[in-house]
């Protein structure tokens, strides 16, 4: 088995930009994965500070996954045309401004309208890291950053909760919730001085056709009409206006993909489709993404409201589930190099039989048994993560012509977002129909997980062997 390697593409890459370059990228990739994680330990102290009602709290969530999801696909054809060093650059800066109103908003409604601004901001950065690291990295090199860009995005999300509970628990200055947003100021200030100087500019050749304006508005709306619902119907019961936006969103996403056959200048390229590693990594990807945000949510709700520890208690708890994670990641790369793709298999297969330890932990302790005790299956669960998330974004790219670089990434982080939020409806709801006790519910809910892992595992087998 060979490792996961992409064709190089004569005139299209540049010499390999060296660590400085993926360390800029890298740092603004980690910031905006982290604040779709962080956020969620600061609730309780923003609804009491700003006296934010229940909906505006949902929208203090839901309105950075909606701005995200909706602009992923057009911010990566952006960078294709225009160039992914200025997207980059543009998309950190906003998130930058962004974090600083956030950290400064005195009413809910204007930390609402920064959190989408802060969305929007991630999902022009995002693609453009991934497109960078797939047109200008080579050989050995390149698989090393898709790598490190794996194990950034778990990073994020894994120690999210952490990181949020000793920031709001440290209370720097007094300002208490308001540095889970202001910790990305420095950071995003940094790394923007840098981009000049350590990342290099890629763009289409010739500066290609102009942007499909119909495709974007059409996959806009499409999207937002299946992430609006799944984020707010639970908490709404799931009323007829949840449906009536499922219902268009198909509506709107089939007139796009008929859309894309026809257009002059597509904003995804149908092309991109026709590679197996693309195609079938992005279902993979897809369901995949379902079983981490569900899981971390379902987690916190255990920890928080079964076991009635506080922000910084339940973020401690997350910690073993890191320690797996950065143990396997590191190891990720070689496995890669041996195994080519059943290092996902691999993975896939570790993390279900760490929720399983868990389902059995959280089971047999009830209520009132020690905690600790399901620490052994979140080293397990964080190990299996590492093994599936740092290799796969090079596993899908693998086989995609430069040409198409940052659109092939905006899709694939589409679909990481629209599972995630798919994951969420879907395993809340098993969650949320067995709750009579919390242990119960969690368990019900790894189950569900447990099967889409074993899913992940076969369908990582219809993926090319090898990649010439």
């Amino acid at each position: 088995m060979t490792a996961i390697k992409a064709p190089e593409s004569a005139g299209t890459r540049t010499a390999d930009p060296g660590k400085g370059t993926l360390l800029v990228l890298l740092s603004g990739l980690f910031i905006t994965t982290l604040d779709f994680f962080i956020v969620n330990v600061g609730i309780p102290a923003i609804q009491r500070d700003l006296h934010a009602t229940p909906s505006q709290i949902q929208f203090v969530v839901a309105g950075f996954g909606l701005a995200l999801a909706a602009g992923l696909i057009i911010a990566g054809r952006l960078g294709d045309l225009y160039g992914r060093r200025k997207m980059f650059a543009i998309g950190l800066a906003a998130f930058t401004v962004a974090s600083a109103l956030c950290g400064e908003a005195p009413t809910a409604g204007i930390l609402i309208a920064a959190r989408v601004l802060q969305g929007l901001g991630a999902a022009l950065l995002m693609p453009q890291v991934l497109a960078i690291i797939n047109t200008v990295y080579t050989g050995e090199s390149r698989a090393k950053a898709f790598n490190a860009y794996g194990v950034t995005m778990g990073f994020g999300g894994v120690f999210g909760q952490l990181i949020g509970g000793l920031l709001i628990n440290a209370d720097v200055f007094g300002l208490g919730w308001r540095t889970i947003f202001l910790i990305n100021v420095p950071v995003g200030a940094i790394a923007l001085a840098l981009v000049p100087r350590m990342v290099p500019e890629s763009r289409l050749p010739g500066g290609g056709p102009r942007l499909d304006l119909a495709g974007t508005v059409l996959v806009s709306l499409g999207l937002v009409a299946i992430v609006f619902p799944l984020v707010q119907g639970r908490e709404q019961g799931w009323p007829l206006w949840t449906w009536v936006c499922l219902a268009a969103a198909v509506v709107l996403l089939t007139s796009f993909v008929l859309h894309q056959r026809r257009a002059a200048a597509p904003l995804v390229s149908p092309e991109l489709f026709r590679n197996r590693s693309f195609s079938v990594g992005m279902v993979v990807s897809l369901l995949h993404a379902m079983t981490m945000g569900s899981f971390f949510l379902i987690l916190a709700l255990y920890l928080q409201q079964g076991r009635g520890l506080d922000a910084m208690g339940s973020g401690l708890i997350f910690l073993p589930l890191g320690i797996g994670y950065f143990a396997s990641s590191t190891q990720a790369a070689k496995l890669a190099a041996k195994l080519g793709r059943q290092v996902v298999t691999l993975g896939a297969l570790v993390m279900a039989l760490g929720y399983g330890m868990l389902a059995l932990s959280a089971t047999g302790l009830g209520d009132h048994g020690a905690v600790a005790w399901i620490i052994p299956g979140l080293v397990v669960a964080g190990a299996g993560m590492g093994l599936v998330m740092a290799p796969l974004p090079a596993l899908v790219l693998s086989g995609v012509d430069p040409r198409h670089a940052a659109s092939a990434a905006g899709v694939l982080s589409t679909s990481q977002q629209a599972g995630g939020a798919i994951g969420v409806a879907v395993v809340g709801l098993v969650f949320y129909g067995a709750l009579g006790t919390y242990p119960h519910a969690f368990a019900m809910g790894l189950i569900l997980l447990i099967a889409l892992d074993v899913i992940v595992a076969a369908l990582v087998q219809a993926l090319p062997r090898t990649n010439h």
